[in-house]
């Protein structure tokens, strides 16, 4: 062989393996997978709270909550006494010791446990007809708040400043009046969500969809009026989420017409003021999404798993796993998981 076909060899294997290292790189990159760990549920679960990496909670139909104290490896589920026929759909947790959960329907109830679950003790209760409870969140240990559906045309709104041990409502002038027809949504606990030095934001659906936001934990409100499809029972902002003040992005659509994409969801760049329609929507309606980074965000709904790399602007099919309805990142830590059949629990890993 001559020098010059040597060279030529040489530089050919050069090049392809820059081109393997290129390549591979990309592929890491992009190596975002889903796990599935196995429970024994035997329920619908749409409420979820992860404290860290290992501590998640989830509730459900059925009185059932199931916890996991070893990032989703197992978990433990229980029925809550004398709770059968209750549909647990929103659920914050402290630890892996304190817990509260929140029943739909009339009497609306929330129950704490301190003991991991062993057992639970009402702090509160609402007899009214109306009563429907739609979310909780919290802004530290002691102080959360608590919403539901209009009681006498205006918003459901208590508050704790224990950590959930008692519970009162705000007075009528914190209360947002709603108009005829419009209400919220409980299919994944995330149309409420607190932030930082006291604000709290609140979705609403129906026959309008708003965005309520106050900056003193509930006293005072003023709304966004983010263009989600509305004006129907079933439609409207299903969840939403933020990173930092002003990049957020709202999701929903119309649950009766699941796989249709017109104005399913919307992005921020102003805190609300503002919004914009992404490029590539995701596939059909949506019931929660979870921005894990200013780019990154996860989306769950009946058609599957979408995700964003570029803050919501293009939407992806991610997996077509189904009956996931809600997706959460730890608030200490960085892993995301994924709650809904009463067989599994997801987990999205990105390397």
């Amino acid at each position: 062989m001559t020098s010059r076909n040597k060279f030529s060899v040489m530089a050919c294997v050069f090049l392809l393996a820059i081109v393997q290292i290129i390549f591979q790189k990309e592929i890491h990159s992009q190596d975002t997978k889903l796990v599935l760990h196995s429970i024994d549920g035997k329920a619908s679960f749409r409420g979820m709270s992860v404290v860290n990496d290992s501590v998640i909670w989830i509730s459900g139909s059925k009185g059932t909550i199931c916890k996991s104290t070893n990032g989703a490896k197992s978990f433990e589920c229980i029925k809550v006494a004398e709770h059968d026929s209750s549909d647990f759909r929103s659920i914050y947790a402290f630890d892996e010791n304190s817990a509260l959960i929140c029943k739909i329907g009339s009497p609306g109830k929330i129950l704490k446990t301190t003991n991991g679950g062993r057992t639970w003790k009402e702090v509160y209760s609402n007899d009214d007809k109306q009563v429907f409870i739609d979310g909780i969140d919290f802004w530290n240990k002691k102080e959360g708040i608590c919403f539901g559906d209009p009681i006498n045309g205006k918003l459901m709104l208590i508050e704790t400043k224990d950590g959930g041990e008692t519970w009162h409502q705000l007075p009528p002038q914190s209360r947002p009046l709603l108009v005829e027809g419009e209400s919220a949504f409980a299919a994944s606990g995330t149309t409420i969500r607190c932030f930082d030095s006291g604000k709290v934001m609140i979705a609403t659906g129906g026959d309008i969809t708003r965005l309520l936001i106050s900056k003193d934990k509930g006293g005072t409100w003023n709304s966004k009026l983010p263009p989600l499809i509305h004006g129907a029972p079933s439609t409207g902002i299903f969840s939403f989420d933020f990173f930092g003040n002003e990049n957020g992005i709202a999701v929903g659509g119309d649950y009766k017409a699941d796989s249709m994409s017109v104005d399913n969801i919307y992005i921020t760049r102003d805190g609300g003021s503002s919004w914009l329609k992404p490029a590539q929507p995701t596939r059909g309606y949506r019931e929660c999404v979870t921005m894990i980074t200013e780019k990154f965000a996860v989306a769950v709904g009946p058609s599957g798993i979408d995700i964003s790399k570029d803050g919501g602007i293009t939407w992806k099919p991610f997996s077509d796993e189904k009956k996931f309805h809600v997706v959460r990142k730890s608030r200490i830590g960085n892993k995301i998981f994924l709650a809904g059949p009463g067989d599994k629990v997801g987990e999205i890993i990105i390397h």
